[in-house]
């Protein structure tokens, strides 16, 4: 029922026009599970698991969105288990019409994927992949200025996760195994776009 909803969330706004085409932005979040086992099957989720963020450790899964670039809507949720590379899952963000994919730099190669340079649609997308922080330190002012461009459109994607975690109350997961778990993130998406929409309105009209 939450993809249901989800999907016919997104073909109403299409409907309306308020959903763009050509360009998307990927991204993925980690939402952490219970790590304890003092329930009654005394183990932890078994579709959970642990990776690394910098120097902290996180138990749980990932919620991996793909975001129209040029309003900011979800269009696409998938959800995996925590250690599963976010370039694992980009295939499946990108709509049949993007012609243009925006992502930061932990995406880079995505290019080269052999999954990606198999498909004859995902093979001509222009990945605009933010360039790491060692690098973007030794470049020239221009080039930086397009770096800077490049972010102030993946920001974009920030948008529904702040809404997801601070306005919708999945920071952590309640419900054990990811399918529970991917029907409540379409259902907190499709509530994500309604609420960021909403917004829009009421600048609109002042």
């Amino acid at each position: 029922m939450g993809e249901a909803m989800f999907e016919a969330l997104n073909r109403l706004f299409e409907a309306n026009g308020w959903i763009m085409r050509g360009g998307s932005v990927v991204d993925a979040t980690i939402i952490t599970a219970p790590s304890s086992t003092k329930n009654a099957s005394q183990a932890r989720d078994p579709e959970m698991h642990q990776t690394r963020k910098g120097s902290q450790w996180y138990f749980g899964m990932k919620a991996h969105v793909g975001v129209d670039a040029g309003t900011g809507y979800v269009h696409t949720v998938t959800a995996t288990a925590a250690n599963v590379h976010d370039l694992d899952e980009i295939a499946q963000l990108v709509r049949v019409d993007d012609q243009i994919v925006y992502a930061d730099a932990g995406y880079q190669g995505v290019e080269k994927r052999p999954d990606i340079v198999a498909d004859g649609h995902l093979s001509g997308v222009e990945f605009r992949v933010a360039a790491r922080k060692g690098i973007l330190k030794t470049m020239p002012g221009p080039d930086r200025l397009i770096e800077s461009r490049k972010a102030s459109v993946r920001a974009k994607v920030e948008h529904p996760f702040l809404s997801l975690k601070r306005d919708f109350g999945f920071a952590k997961t309640r419900y054990r195994g990811m399918a529970k778990n991917l029907n409540r993130l379409h259902i907190a998406f499709a509530s994500a776009n309604l609420l960021m929409r909403a917004r829009a309105v009421a600048i609109m009209t002042g």
